[in-house]
């Protein structure tokens, strides 16, 4: 089995980079994903959320109202670490379950936003960094998600910077140009995964 941790900052296109990984053939367990689902109704993690936080963070119909959590924590550290007190145990062993589930000789890739930000680098076979500038960051962000421009680099810049990820990195994806030009690098990096070229930096 190769892990791989994949990551890359706010508009990067990291969500396509794993897709596409996965219509290669690995298996992409995302943390995003996971995140919510550890939080969902009925679940253990929302209810220690509601202890932590009350019952403001609770959708009419009693699902998780993530715009409320996010006016709690963002800026707010100490919230925000409250909250990744819940969450990210959780998704931890989440993940590891999925893992233990994959064949021996699968390429696993952890979708992992905040790898770097978490620490977790150090704990994957390879790290794949999802690279662009931040400007092109901050035309997507406005362009694809209708943020205005001050909110869009407020959010990056909350995000590890551009050098921290890349420092991370043992195969960096350009995603600044098209979509065809994203998928001839992943075939070069998928070809890298599956011959498990675990020493070889690109």
């Amino acid at each position: 089995m190769l892990r791989v941790g994949l990551t890359g900052g706010i508009g990067s296109g990291k969500s396509s980079v794993s897709r596409r990984l996965g219509e290669r053939g690995a298996v992409v367990i995302d943390s995003d994903v996971l995140a919510r689902e550890v939080v969902a109704r009925g679940t253990d993690g929302l209810a220690e959320v509601v202890a932590a936080f009350g019952d403001g963070v609770l959708t009419a119909d009693g699902e998780l109202d993530r715009p409320a959590v996010g006016k709690i924590v963002f800026g707010d550290e100490a919230a925000r670490r409250k909250l990744e007190a819940v969450i990210h145990p959780r998704v931890r062993a989440r993940a590891a379950e999925i893992e233990r589930e994959a064949p021996d000789d699968a390429v696993v890739v952890h979708d992992i936003p905040l790898l770097v930000e978490t620490g977790q680098a150090d704990k994957f076979d390879l790290v794949l960094v999802v690279d662009v500038p931040v400007e092109v960051q901050v035309e997507r962000l406005t362009t694809q998600r209708g943020m205005a421009e001050d909110e869009a680099r407020r959010r990056i810049a909350s995000q590890a910077s551009r050098e921290d990820r890349l420092a991370a990195a043992d195969v960096v994806i350009d995603n600044a140009g098209s979509l065809d030009d994203l998928d001839r690098r992943l075939d070069e990096v998928w070809e890298q995964l599956t011959g498990h070229g675990s020493d070889t930096k690109a």
